[in-house]
């Protein structure tokens, strides 16, 4: 009877599952992997996905197994990129490139301020936007003291200039790890499409940051020289590991960056580059520290998705948003993107990019792109779905992060203050990114 049950209504049961655990996942009042597992044990259990995958003689096509929708390669290349920023942050290197790029700047306070950003928009770019901003806090705060100042303007700016940071590149933020898994996008694909509406996005919103806080960046003489001259001769902790970690790192970037010609997957290059750094530690250490909960999330909420797409939801939803356009590519790329943005706000945009990924894949071969280039509707979730994490302080995992410290250290970031700024640097970037989408592949 079960099975019945599930052959006629399949979709509305899965549709339901995927709904429930997007509410829970947004409440927060679970710790969000459980639920993600917990969708995906319900999910198999009821039979909305086979065990395993076979071929259907009836169909005369392969029937996708649980497995085959667990996006194997971002959950490798999250795990060899969490390991590899992980060892060789132990060595103090980021510490050190931020006390540089500090003195550089004379203890200016605006030229800080814009360093910080920079900083932290390099690195996202790169690492992941916790780790950034976890890297980057101490530091700030340290500045800030030796400034006299609020630390509160210079940490709003550093986790907006993260988010932005992590647009531009197929690492940088797990919307595009998704999005570059689905679509077979490389790491120089995202590089070459969206480096440039980033590096603008960034210079406009960082320029518009500083001038509203431009009362809080004052300083005297003394102080101006104190950063200036700032000890970093004792930030590297272990120059062995340093230079390790560091050549590694660049290795695996540079396996990134000539994908087009190997055809090597990024995930391997991260996962060969995390297997050599483990070499030389206690992997136990290293494995604890790993963001177990992220991957599990991963993994769960690739189940869940993958039972609403098997019994015919994606297919449903692609259908709808070609009704709602009216099949024109112009307007269904700016619904995904506006619509991915503010989304991207107030619900976590992992599982908002992981929904979204298959329907796109859908609605591609329907709405056709003869222009250059991959179709720009995965440029347009890539971009509303990274950019609108800066809309609240909800809206991405280092926004959270960053508030928490704050409050404990005495510095309290409301919602309301934060959304005063997000709120603007969002509909900014939302703003040049539709002129950008519209003028290279809409017009």
């Amino acid at each position: 009877m079960l099975h019945n049950i599930v052959a006629d209504y399949g979709m509305i049961i899965s549709g339901a599952i995927l709904l429930i655990a997007y509410i829970f996942i947004a409440s927060e009042k679970i710790q969000k992997s459980v639920v993600a597992l917990a969708g995906a044990s319900l999910t198999m259990l009821l039979g909305l996905l086979p065990f395993q995958g076979h071929y259907s003689a009836d169909l005369g096509k392969y029937i996708r197994g649980v497995f085959d929708y667990v996006e194997f390669q971002v959950i490798f290349l999250l795990i060899g990129m969490m390991i590899i920023v992980h060892i060789a942050s132990r060595s103090g290197v980021f510490k050190w490139l931020a006390l540089q790029l500090l003195k550089a700047t004379k203890g200016h306070p605006k030229l800080v301020l814009f360093a910080l950003a920079g900083f932290t928009a390099v690195a996202s770019a790169f690492l992941d936007n916790v780790t950034t901003v976890v890297l980057i806090m101490p530091v700030t705060f340290v500045i800030a003291k030796e400034f006299e100042c609020d630390p509160v303007p210079f940490l709003i700016t550093e986790v907006l200039a993260s988010n932005i940071g992590g647009t531009a590149t197929l690492i940088g933020d797990p919307p595009n790890i998704i999005i570059g898994a689905k679509a077979g996008l490389s790491f120089m694909d995202f590089v070459r499409e969206l480096t440039p509406i980033i590096t603008l996005i960034f210079l406009s919103c960082v320029g518009i940051l500083i001038f509203l806080f431009r009362k809080s960046l004052k300083a005297t003489k003394e102080k101006m020289e104190h950063i200036a001259n700032l000890d970093n001769s004792q930030t590297i902790t272990d120059k062995k590991l340093m230079i390790r970690s560091v050549t590694t790192m660049l290795l695996v970037i540079l396996g990134f960056v000539t994908h087009d010609i190997t055809n090597i997957p990024a995930y391997v290059f991260a996962v060969a580059g995390a297997s050599f750094l483990l070499l030389f530690e206690k992997p136990k250490e290293i494995y604890r520290d790993v963001e177990w909960l992220t991957i599990f999330f991963f993994v769960g909420l690739f189940i869940i998705i993958g039972g609403f797409e098997a019994n015919g939801g994606i297919s449903f939803l692609a259908d709808k948003l070609i009704q709602l356009t009216h099949g024109s590519l112009n307007a269904a790329a700016m619904f995904i993107l506006w619509g991915s943005g503010l989304l991207s706000g107030v619900i976590d945009n992992i599982p908002y990019t992981a929904t979204m990924a298959p329907l796109i894949d859908q609605v591609q071969h329907t709405l056709p792109y003869s222009g250059e280039g991959h179709h720009p509707l995965w440029w347009a979730l890539s971009l509303g779905a990274c950019l609108g994490g800066n809309l609240t302080i909800i809206g991405a995992a280092a926004n959270v992060i960053v508030s928490e410290t704050a409050n404990t250290k005495g510095f309290p970031i409301s919602f309301m203050r934060f959304m005063k700024y997000g709120s603007l640097v969002t509909a900014i970037s939302l703003i040049l990114s539709s002129i950008y989408l519209y003028i290279k592949y809409l017009h």
